[in-house]
């Protein structure tokens, strides 16, 4: 069994928050406890099927180490010491995306789910559950990756159809908006053409600005200077149609200005999320970390199933361009501090304080949602941005 993070152990801080958790079999504790059965001498994973002790005769260990030496020894039927299942998970994941990657040609299901050595069924909802995507989806979204590259390399399109491994062009066009959001000629010129609406609201940490192509939400940012925030996206959509949003993109807005005041609120937002397939993976992990929860870079790599990708991993949360929507906030170094944050350190500590005085049952921000400072429709501080300059 793999050592237990402190953060994970912090979830079960009380003995009977653990005595819970071994009752309800929760697999979310697997990872950051044992407990050991007094009257037996044995120690087991919480959600280990064998009869439940009684309450007096159980004692709770951070990890099978600590287990041993108080000298007790591993269950045969759960066995502590081995992998968890959602890390055999993680790993057969893994060698799918491997392969998956590596090959010209989308591999058959039956080939995936031989390769990561589970039935065909259950190896489609096991690589949906973990990254989010299909096998299929996974694959349009590294052959997109593909496309991308070569279309920046090579002269022309034909050259970057086939430089990315298509072989034929009406193949590649029959998926191109697909995989690239827009045509291959638009993607070229730098999205020129593209219409994106955007607005920005004040809150506690600042102003936000938001923006949204036609698919969903492009663009979360925070800052101290609107015009800063203004000038970064306009560099970023630098060939686009920026268009200042109307009535109905203020609400937008306001449910991202909501959540940051009033974390309980949750954000359910359509996003239009482009990134290589890898940071795909790590961005829908993010989206899996539950309000008030902080884990490491190293765990992230872990639930993705490549722990050996620890910088990788935290580059993919830095290239992260929507804040709080994927929230890479919740990412923090093994040791517990705070790493960089694309928005600053400091607006990433209000937030996970925030989020974490929200499952306290504590206000973080004092505020209810209706009291915090948006910017409505009338006087959203937004101007029409010269995409030609």
């Amino acid at each position: 069994m793999h050592e237990t993070s402190t953060h994970s152990f912090a979830t079960f801080a009380s003995d009977e928050a653990k005595w819970a958790a071994v009752l309800a079999r929760d697999a979310a504790a697997d990872d950051a406890f044992v407990y050991a059965v007094r009257t037996t001498g044995v120690y087991c994973r919480p959600t280990c099927p064998s009869r439940r002790p009684r309450r007096e005769n159980a004692e709770f260990h951070a990890d099978a180490a600590t287990a041993e030496r108080a000298g007790y020894r591993p269950c045969q039927r759960c066995r502590p010491k081995e992998q968890t299942l959602a890390q055999r998970h993680a790993q057969s994941v893994a060698r799918a995306c491997r392969l998956i990657e590596t090959s010209d040609e989308l591999p058959s299901l039956d080939e995936l789910a031989q390769a990561a050595g589970l039935s065909r069924f259950h190896f489609h909802r096991v690589f949906k559950s973990a990254t989010g995507l299909t096998p299929k989806a996974y694959a349009v979204a590294c052959r997109a990756g593909r496309v991308r590259q070569a279309l920046a390399q090579q002269d022309t399109v034909t050259e970057a159809i086939y430089e990315a491994g298509f072989n034929s062009s009406g193949r590649f066009y029959a998926g191109s908006n697909r995989m690239l959001g827009m045509t291959p000629k638009r993607y070229r010129s730098g999205g020129k053409g593209m219409e994106i609406q955007f607005a920005l609201g004040e809150c506690s940490l600042g102003t936000i600005l938001v923006a949204a192509s036609e698919k969903g939400i492009c663009a979360i940012s925070l800052g101290s200077d609107p015009e800063q925030l203004l000038q970064e996206f306009q560099d970023r959509f630098a060939n686009a149609n920026l268009i200042p949003g109307g009535k109905d993109f203020d609400v937008w807005v306001a449910q991202v200005v909501g959540f940051v005041e009033t974390p309980g609120l949750g954000l359910s937002l359509p996003l239009d999320i482009r990134g290589t397939a890898f940071q795909q993976r790590v961005w829908h992990a993010l989206t899996e970390i539950p309000v008030g929860t902080t884990i490491s870079y190293a765990e992230l790599a872990e639930r993705i199933g490549s722990p050996k990708s620890v910088r990788a991993v935290a580059r993919a949360c830095a290239s992260n361009t929507i804040a709080l929507a994927i929230p890479c906030h919740r990412v923090v170094r093994s040791d517990g501090a705070l790493s960089g944050y694309r928005w600053g350190v400091e607006r990433k500590r209000v937030l996970i304080e925030r989020e974490g005085q929200r499952e306290a049952g504590e206000d973080g921000s004092g505020k209810s949602p209706s009291s915090a400072s948006v910017i409505p429709a009338c006087g959203v501080r937004s101007r029409k941005v010269d995409s030609t300059t």
